[in-house]
C-alpha cells in the first residue's frame, strides 16, 4: 500500500514506490515531445497519400477516437453547454482552424523532403509565443527574453536573405500553433484537452469530410487502395494525434510551466535529427547557421525562465512568518 505525502517545498511524493507526481509528469511530458518528435517518420509512412488526404483522415479518425473514449466514460454532460456558448464554440473552432493549418503545412513540409524547416519552425514557436503575448495581451518582457526576440528576429533575416527566400514553412508553423495557444489561453482551462480537442476536430469535420470527397473525385484518394497497412496508417492518424495531446495535457498538470518549456525542445530536435539522419535531408551551411542563431536565442530564454523561478522560489522562503497565512 503506498502512501501520498506532501514535501515542505510542496511537491507532492509517493512512498511504497511508484513515481510521485512530479516524476509522472516528466514522463509524460517527455512521451508527448517524443511522439511528436517522430512524427516526421510516420506521415513519410504514410506515403504516397497526399497532404491534404491525410489532414482529413486525422481530423476524423481523432475525432473517432475522441468519441470512443468519451463513450467509454460515458462523458457526455459537457456537450450540451459548450454548444450553447457561442463565445467558447467560436473559439474552439477558430483553434481547429489554426492547429489544422499546422497539422496541412507540417505534413506537405514532411512529404515534400522539408522536415529541417519545420523543425526550425517548433525552434522558433517559443520565440513567436512570447512576441506574441506582448502585442495581443499586452505582457512585458524581462531583459533576456526581449534579448532571445531580437536574436530570433535576426535569425529569420539571416535565413531569408542567405537562403535568398523566406522561410515560409517554418513562420507558418510557428505563428500557427502560438495563435492556437494564445486562443486556448483566452479561452482559459474551460475545457479538459480531451474535450477541447473532440469540439475542434467535430467542428473540422464537414471539411474534412469535403476535402476527402474533392480528393477522391480528382483520382488520389489512397485509402484502402495500397494495402491494409497503410489503410491502417492513415486509421492509426487519429490515434498518433490525440494521445500525445493527452500526455501534454496531463504533464502540465503536474510539472511547472518551465519544465514544460525546456521539455518542449525535445521535438524540434527529434525532428531535425529524423530528417538528417532517417530521411537523407540535405541541410544547407547557411541554415545550420541560422539554427545556430536560433538555438542562442532559445538558451537566452531558457535562462530567463529559470533565473525566474529561481527568484520566485527565493521570495518564497524569504516571506516573513508573520505575514504568512494562517
Amino acid at each position: 500500500m503506498s502512501t501520498s505525502l506532501r514535501s515542505p517545498a510542496g511537491v507532492r511524493t509517493r512512498l511504497g514506490g511508484g513515481l510521485s507526481e512530479t516524476g509522472r509528469g516528466t514522463v509524460l511530458g517527455f512521451a508527448a515531445y517524443g511522439l511528436w518528435g517522430f512524427f516526421p517518420l510516420y506521415f513519410d509512412a504514410l506515403l504516397p497519400a497526399g497532404p491534404w488526404e491525410i489532414l482529413a483522415h486525422r481530423i476524423l479518425w481523432t475525432l473517432a477516437f475522441c468519441v470512443l473514449v468519451l463513450l467509454v466514460a460515458r462523458d457526455w454532460r459537457w456537450l450540451g453547454p459548450v454548444f450553447r456558448d457561442r463565445r467558447l464554440l467560436t473559439g474552439l473552432a477558430l483553434a481547429g482552424v489554426f492547429i489544422a493549418t499546422n497539422w496541412v503545412v507540417y505534413v506537405a513540409a514532411v512529404l515534400s523532403g522539408h522536415t529541417s524547416e519545420a523543425a526550425l519552425g517548433y525552434f522558433l514557436n517559443p520565440l513567436v509565443t512570447v512576441a506574441l503575448g506582448v502585442v495581443v495581451l499586452g505582457e512585458r518582457l524581462r531583459v533576456l527574453q526581449w534579448a532571445a526576440v531580437a536574436i530570433g528576429v535576426v535569425a529569420g533575416l539571416f535565413l531569408a536573405i542567405a537562403g535568398g527566400r523566406v522561410p515560409y514553412v517554418a513562420l507558418v508553423l510557428a505563428f500557427s500553433f502560438a495563435l492556437y495557444g494564445l486562443i486556448k489561453k483566452k479561452l482559459g482551462a474551460t475545457l479538459p484537452a480531451l474535450h477541447g480537442l473532440t469540439v475542434e476536430t467535430m467542428v473540422l469535420a464537414p471539411a474534412a469530410a469535403v476535402i476527402l470527397f474533392v480528393v477522391g473525385r480528382a483520382g488520389h484518394l489512397t485509402f484502402g487502395g495500397y494495402g491494409p497497412l497503410h489503410t491502417w496508417l492513415l486509421v492509426g492518424a487519429g490515434v498518433t494525434t490525440a494521445l500525445p495531446l493527452l500526455c501534454f495535457a496531463a504533464a502540465a498538470r503536474r510539472i511547472p510551466l518551465v519544465s514544460i518549456g525546456l521539455i518542449q525542445f525535445v521535438t524540434p530536435i527529434l525532428q531535425l535529427l529524423c530528417a538528417v539522419l532517417l530521411l537523407g535531408e540535405h541541410m544547407p551551411t547557411e541554415r545550420w547557421i541560422g539554427f545556430a542563431i536560433v538555438w542562442v536565442a532559445l538558451i537566452l530564454l531558457t535562462a530567463d525562465s529559470l533565473l525566474s523561478l529561481r527568484g520566485a522560489r527565493v521570495q518564497e522562503r524569504d516571506v516573513p512568518v508573520d505575514d504568512c497565512p494562517r
